[in-house]
């Protein structure tokens, strides 16, 4: 599969590559990163051919697009497609109930700058938080915007933010309205009550689970609305399975695990690293756009692209269907 394959999202006009890179690992998601090896990352990556960007304020609370930033603004603006999202303003506040964190904790390490964010789906909160953005990244504008983890903020998403997106798309000022999130319920009543080009969808939609497919991806087909895959490796857990992954943000419970050390056997009778076989299952059905990956280090990209490339034999396809792994009514490659 190759990694570099230009598709189109939604019905704009807005083309990827199949292979994005995800930048929350370059905030210092899970272990602080120096700069200089985030800069090189993204350097690796537009120089090998990836032109799909994805990141967040909240991803090192502004680092990410700081790294971004670093180099993005010094190659042609219409050759790559850059997404950030809305929702969280950086602010200088402290953590706790108020701060739209992770139990009230950063997921971030390293040198965080002081801000923390803090949960804003208004209309101005959106336009003020894509200013920030555009000002951390350097650019003049970006070209997707996602709302992001509305989770427990739906009446503010779909009355404030969404509006406010659509009036910036109408203008001309981004090119396509999306939501990210960890979950796909939501996602599809986005799908049904709003006009959406696009959703990126992390840890929903992998190898190790596909309910997705009951709700979600068929809402998009019909109004055709892409899907980017993130958290294709479901936080880890198909990247290393054993004691101590994380699956979800927290520490995997053992029946996770023991599943995820069955689906890599079947893997490995095949000769395939599980991670191959993660990284390009999602592209195979057809309204998953692109898969954005996250990599801490120009070595982590480079394999990154090699795992999407790796041929896979249709019989460890078949092996994960029979096996109960991989739904019947989910599309593999090759088919």
């Amino acid at each position: 599969m190759d990694p570099f394959a230009v598709t189109r999202i939604g019905t704009t006009d807005i083309e990827v590559t199949r292979l994005g890179l995800g930048t929350a690992p370059l905030g210092g998601f899970p272990d602080a990163l120096p700069a200089d090896v985030a800069v090189e990352t993204v350097r690796t990556a537009v120089a090998d051919g990836v032109r799909l960007f994805d990141t967040a304020p909240l991803y090192g609370h502004g680092r990410a697009e700081r790294h971004l930033g670093a180099v993005l603004p010094g190659i042609e603006r219409d050759s790559f497609t850059i997404a950030t999202k809305v929702g969280r303003l950086l602010r200088d506040v402290p953590l706790g109930p108020a701060a739209a964190a992770w139990e009230g904790e950063s997921l971030y390490r390293g040198d965080i700058p002081p801000v923390n964010p803090v949960w804003d789906f208004s209309g101005e909160g959106v336009r003020t938080s894509l200013e920030e953005s555009l000002e951390r990244l350097g650019l003049d504008r970006v070209d997707i915007v996602h709302i992001h983890d509305p989770d427990e903020h739906w009446e503010q998403a779909i009355g404030e933010a969404y509006p406010a997106l659509a009036e910036l798309r109408g203008a001309g000022v981004i090119r396509a309205v999306g939501a990210g999130m960890n979950q796909s319920e939501m996602l599809a009543r986005f799908a049904r009550e709003g006009d959406f080009d696009c959703f990126l969808l992390a840890g929903r939609y992998t190898l190790f689970e596909q309910g997705a497919l009951d709700e979600l991806f068929p809402v998009c087909a019909e109004r055709q609305v892409s899907i980017i895959a993130g958290g294709v490796y479901n936080g880890g857990l198909l990247a290393n399975p054993g004691p101590g992954i994380t699956y979800n943000y927290i520490p995997a419970p053992p029946e996770i695990i023991d599943r995820a050390l069955r689906l890599q056997a079947v893997c490995e009778r095949h000769g395939v690293p599980m991670r191959a076989a993660a990284i390009q299952f999602p592209l195979a059905h057809p309204v998953v756009a692109a898969v954005a990956i996250g990599a801490r280090t120009p070595a982590e990209q480079r394999e990154n692209e090699e795992l999407l490339r790796l041929p896979i034999p249709s019989d460890l396809w078949a092996e994960l269907r029979a096996g109960g792994f991989v739904r019947a009514d989910a599309p593999v490659p090759g088919e």
